[in-house]
């Protein structure tokens, strides 16, 4: 048994819902904020048997998807102002990142 462990942008997170129910994968959902951007995310934890591990990770892949972002960076408060960007940047967002971890024992009451 595996738990997958899935960080997607709040944006890609009712169509990466939908998709896991329509496949047969129950889910935990959890709201997280992004260190970076300071921004939403939902993180999924999602139990399956290892055979199932790559259908699973194909669905997260087909749901998330990458975008370009424009982001105003924070000014340094009391830090080192000499590598601070003044203007809006464009960085890439979204897409998914997916931890699989080894699950030793899975117990439901």
């Amino acid at each position: 048994m595996k738990l997958v462990v899935a960080v997607v942008q709040d944006q890609d997170s009712s169509r990466l819902s939908t998709a896991l129910m329509k496949n047969n994968f129950r889910a935990t959902k959890l709201a997280s904020t992004g260190g970076f951007l300071k921004s939403g995310n939902t993180t999924f934890m999602i139990g399956t048997e290892d055979h199932l591990v790559d259908k699973a990770l194909k669905v997260i892949d087909e749901s998330c998807r990458s975008r370009e972002q424009m982001v105003a960076p924070v000014s340094p408060m009391g830090g080192n102002a000499d590598s601070y960007i003044p203007y809006p940047v464009e960085v890439e967002v979204g897409g998914a990142t997916v931890f699989v971890l080894p699950i030793e024992q899975f117990h439901q009451f």
